[in-house]
């Protein structure tokens, strides 16, 4: 199968690609505009494979995608570009409107139009996976129970409101012309090569430096955190086993709070690197609470039962194991 991939220099989608060169036999086309977040690097171990391949563009550019279309013939698309950083959206929404709403728009035309002139069985085969987050589902309350694929969009911020907005394309697209789609939810995901905006890589960076570890508000706030390897063979199964129109969620049902987090990476740093920088007496010395962020989602959660019973996967590694894997991988790769 060859499998065009948007977005395969990010974090998530570096991950996806390192696993299917490595661990399946199918063909990557990987197709990424290489923003500030992506960061080739992350697939130097795949990167002189014979089924890679690597196309620089922006998913807007509905040209230049219909040229990758046809010079590569892809059997199934994996949508994973997206600008994907909340404070960002605060600050700079147009480029969240840009690539997530237009992009997924353009990107939607482009394959419809290559598919309808598909031939059978290639064409009942086809597959288009858009990839997106728990965080369309919106601020749920402490004792709510997790949200459902049925569960009622509600998004907060600009981010969320873009990628809600590239969800209900991707179904219309999927309703209206028949394009074979699934859309799938994940919750935060942590591991290697995570760009260091993101809590986790941020919090062990800067205690490695011995600079202050910034928590918003009262750092209450509850996310359920996802391996991202976990999160990638979730993926193929639903590329491989998914059922078209369908929605899944990806979640791990390991709910921790920012503080919880934090605490926990302190605690892995004092044993893996005891020899801190200067002035520094414990790691949780360096944390500091700063002003929430607006419109702050106190909690997000999924109810990942039905991949589950359906697809028959779960997560491997639990938030500690996984954790412990982060951080040494931080610690090993500090280039």
């Amino acid at each position: 199968m060859k499998i065009l991939i948007t977005g395969g220099a990010s974090f998530i989608g570096s991950a996806l690609i390192r696993f299917l060169i490595k661990q399946t036999e199918h063909t990557v086309i990987n197709v990424d505009k290489l923003t500030y977040a992506a960061n080739l690097a992350s697939l130097k171990t795949v990167q002189s494979s014979e089924c890679y391949y690597f196309e620089q563009a922006d998913i807007c550019a509905s040209g230049q995608i219909s040229e990758i279309f046809c010079k590569y013939q892809p059997d199934a698309v994996m949508h994973l570009a997206a600008e994907s950083h909340v404070d960002r959206s605060i600050k700079s929404a147009g480029e969240f409107i840009q690539t997530n709403i237009v992009g997924t728009y353009s990107l939607l035309e482009v394959t419809r139009q290559y598919w309808e002139h598909l031939l059978e069985p290639r064409k009942s085969a086809f597959r288009f996976i858009h990839i997106s987050t728990d965080e369309v589902y919106g601020d749920l309350p402490l004792t709510a129970e997790p949200s459902a694929e049925n569960s009622p969009y509600a998004p907060s911020s600009p981010y969320s409101a873009s990628k809600a907005s590239a969800d209900h394309l991707v179904r219309a697209w999927h309703r209206t012309y028949g394009l074979p789609t699934i859309v799938t939810n994940c919750s935060n995901n942590f591991g290697p090569y995570q760009y260091p905006e993101k809590l986790i890589p941020l919090m062990i960076l800067n205690a490695l430096q011995g600079k202050s570890l910034p928590i918003y508000g009262d750092g209450l706030q509850i996310r359920d955190w996802l391996f991202v390897e976990d999160h990638i063979r979730a993926l193929y199964d639903v590329l491989i086993k998914g059922k078209v129109g369908e929605s899944y969620n990806i979640g791990s049902h390991q709910e921790k709070s920012n503080i919880e987090v934090v605490y926990s990476i302190c605690e892995l740093l004092e044993e893996l690197v005891p020899n801190k920088p200067k002035n520094v007496q414990k790691y949780v010395d360096l944390i500091t609470y700063v002003q929430d962020r607006p419109g702050h989602d106190v909690r997000y959660a999924l109810d990942a039962t039905k991949i589950q019973k359906e697809l028959g996967w779960k997560p491997q590694e639990t938030f500690k194991s996984g954790l412990r894997k982060t951080v040494n991988w931080y610690l090993d790769n500090k280039e």
